[in-house]
């Protein structure tokens, strides 16, 4: 099976409020988690509520390019 037809792709959920402190070098990293989701079901910027070791919450982390 060629590799761009597949349904279920592995994607990385980035913390959003991380990203926004860097920029003001407030935060100490950047909370990322790796998941799959199912292309057809899907095809929109996946967002999910995950608990972000840096900002000691429960936080948005959204979808990145790889």
């Amino acid at each position: 099976m060629d590799k761009g037809k597949d349904v279920r792709v592995r994607v990385i959920l980035e913390c959003t409020t991380c990203v926004r402190k860097s920029l003001n070098k407030e935060s100490r990293g950047i909370s990322r988690y790796i998941t799959q989701k199912n292309r057809h079901n899907t095809p929109s910027r996946l967002e999910l509520r995950k608990f972000c070791s840096y900002c000691y919450k429960y936080t948005i982390h959204g979808e990145i390019k790889k």
